[in-house]
């Protein structure tokens, strides 16, 4: 039976799940989020959320988390659903062969990057460049003395044979070549706080998939901040290519935030929208955000970019998602990953099925009966837009200028009701949908 990877445990606490390091308890937010029995999705629960055949009731799933999130020991195999890995309506026997299939297109990809680059799939990251700007290689002397010590066969494969006779490399594998060390650099800062990440296994795991999946989103590449959104996937999902195939995932939803111009980055769109909502449901406050010269709502870039991973505790920025995620949910938008190639998707399972109403998250409901079809506008932005509320009275009185909004809301941090702040998003949602229905 695949609906759990986990035993069903007792509503136990949620922070021996994600231990901190000694040295770092005092400085880490406080945790807020507590399994609740009769609120939380639990183990039981969700195991008898699935039919004999393995089809999921959904809806019943969505209104569990809705209330109180999910608990710690089957977080990773429900994101898998929330995230649209898996269409609730297939069978366990479907799932299955879908899961194989994935983990053996994922091995394909992570050789041909072993390949280009031998760290992959060695247990280390890189940290230094391994390639000039014009792709010439840099002798790295931890990977020299990898090899010297590799009793197995020597023969390089044509990518290193270029590397070998300083012949140019092709300018995609080189593109990709440039942002290993820096992959590297932000996975040994990332979520650094927990005991987890003091094995370098667990490190290496984050890099591998961060430097795979790089390789097969070559238009937005690697950028800072993705490892922050990876982390909690690698760890709550032990078998590495079922947590690459749910990271992408994510990135389906996420990846334009990271879409950069000579102009322009992506997340500046949401802000743009996040400025219309503002002033369509506090023109006030609006008005006084732009006369500090803050219209564009720059002050919010990291709370959109890495989901209020700094706002948040670890343990409350995972409750907060899988909030959002459940209200957002809409299976009909999802479409199976079915191809060989990341380039060559194919409509699966998922889009052939349709879904009621009910079977989507309460956000996404709002969105279907007012007829919104272009989805520009995530439940993030309206937590952000929350977030802006809450703190409104301070931000009329006390910013007098925009280094002063900066710190009014710094201090969210560890300070925020993930379910109040999601519930107080909704409402502002439903009002915004109000006054777009009225203009």
């Amino acid at each position: 039976m695949d609906c759990c990877g986990a035993n069903a445990v007792d509503m136990g606490e949620p922070d021996s799940f994600y231990e901190i390091r000694a040295e770092y308890r005092d400085d880490v937010p406080k945790i807020r989020f507590k399994p609740r029995p009769g609120k939380t999705l639990s183990a039981r629960r969700w195991h008898a959320s699935f039919s004999e055949e393995g089809y999921v009731d959904i809806a019943k799933v969505l209104r569990r988390i809705q209330c109180g999130g999910v608990h710690p020991t089957i977080k990773g195999v429900v994101w898998e659903f929330l995230l649209g890995c898996y269409d609730p309506k297939s069978t366990f026997q479907e799932r299955t062969n879908l899961r194989e299939h994935r983990r053996s297109e994922y091995e394909k990809l992570k050789f041909k990057c072993q390949e280009m680059e031998k760290a992959v799939g060695s247990g280390r990251i890189i940290t230094t460049p391994v390639v000039t700007d014009d792709g010439q290689p840099i002798e790295d002397p931890a990977s020299a003395s990898l090899q010297e010590n590799k009793p197995f066969d020597t023969a390089h494969s044509p990518i290193e044979e270029k590397q070998i006779n300083n012949a140019p490399l092709h300018k995609e594998v080189t593109q990709w070549k440039l942002t290993l060390h820096q992959i590297g650099l932000d996975v040994v800062r990332t979520d650094r706080t927990l005991v987890y990440y003091e094995n370098q296994k667990n490190q290496a795991k984050l890099w591998d998939i961060l430097a795979v999946y790089s390789w097969i989103d070559r238009d937005i590449g690697y950028c800072q901040g993705m490892s922050d959104l990876c982390s909690p996937i690698s760890i709550l999902i032990e078998h590495e290519a079922d947590a690459f195939w749910c990271f992408e995932r994510l990135m389906r939803r996420l990846r334009g935030n990271f879409k950069s111009t000579t102009t322009s980055i992506g997340v500046r769109s949401q802000l743009s929208v996040l400025s219309s909502i503002i002033k369509a449901v506090d023109p006030k406050l609006h008005e006084h955000i732009e006369n500090l010269d803050g219209g564009e709502y720059l002050f919010a870039f990291r709370m959109l970019m890495v989901l209020f991973r700094r706002e948040f505790s670890f343990v409350d920025s995972l409750y907060l998602w899988e909030l959002m995620w459940s209200m957002e949910y809409n299976p009909n938008l999802f479409s199976m990953y079915d191809s060989d190639t990341y380039a060559n998707r194919r409509k699966g399972a998922i889009g052939d099925k349709k879904y009621m109403p009910e079977e989507c998250g309460k956000f996404e409901r709002k969105n279907v009966k007012a007829g919104q079809k272009d989805h520009q506008a995530p439940l993030s932005i309206f937590l952000v837009a929350s977030v802006l509320e809450a703190k409104n009275k301070r931000l009329l009185k006390e910013a007098k200028g925009l280094d002063d909004v900066v710190k009014i809301l710094n201090d969210i941090t560890g300070n925020l009701d993930a379910k109040k702040a999601c519930d107080k998003a909704l409402k502002i949602h439903e009002k915004y949908l109000n006054k777009a229905k009225v203009s």
